[in-house]
């Protein structure tokens, strides 16, 4: 496991930084709270460890909607 210290608008690259998997951004911290920004292609499944665990146990079915994407202040939703 890999642990890092970021400061609010710091980011970590995933892969390649030429043309990285992945983004993960501190967008904000707030007393105890830190809010994550995840910049990853559609097509690469990101979930909270409570909604994984769901999906792992058969406990999901696409009918069935755990949460809704909103996109981050200020983010374009695309």
């Amino acid at each position: 496991m890999l642990v890092i210290t970021r400061r609010e608008g710091e980011e970590v690259v995933i892969g390649n930084p030429a043309a990285p998997i992945g983004i993960v951004r501190i967008a904000s911290i707030k007393g105890d709270r830190v809010r994550l920004a995840f910049e990853f292609p559609r097509e690469i499944a990101v979930h909270r460890r409570e909604v994984a665990d769901q999906i792992v146990a058969g406990e999901v079915s696409k009918n069935n909607i755990i949460g809704q994407i909103r996109p981050a202040e200020g983010g374009t939703g695309a």
